[in-house]
């Protein structure tokens, strides 16, 4: 299960308001963007590694990962619950966001060893 966000509007203006080095605006612009992304692959990972189970087996890996969801927000909430109100504290929470949510990817389908 794939669950963005923002719908497409609203992630295409995330990064069209990306500036890597700009304001604290656009900074958090660039940190939502990369956590969207990260959280397409994943979702991605995630669909493969439904289909990739047999029936039986599904229910327990939505249960898992609806479940690890709750708790990447809630550890990245709790992360970041000191910076909230600071300028900064969009590009800290989603960063730890992007951060939780590539190692799940990970997870989910490791990536191939690099050949020598």
């Amino acid at each position: 299960m794939l669950v963005l966000p923002l719908g497409g509007a609203a992630w295409a203006q995330a990064g069209a308001a990306c500036v890597p080095g700009g304001t604290q605006e656009q900074v958090n612009a660039c940190a939502l963007r990369d956590f969207q992304a990260a959280d397409v692959a994943m979702g991605v990972a995630y669909s493969d590694a439904m289909q990739a189970l047999p029936a039986a087996e599904r229910a327990r890996l939505r249960r898992e990962h609806s479940a690890w969801m709750q708790q990447r927000n809630a550890t990245c909430k709790q992360a970041t619950r000191a910076f909230e109100q600071q300028p900064d504290g969009p590009r800290r929470y989603h960063e730890c966001l992007t951060e939780q949510t590539q190692e799940r990817r990970h997870k989910l389908r490791p990536e191939p060893p690099a050949s020598p």
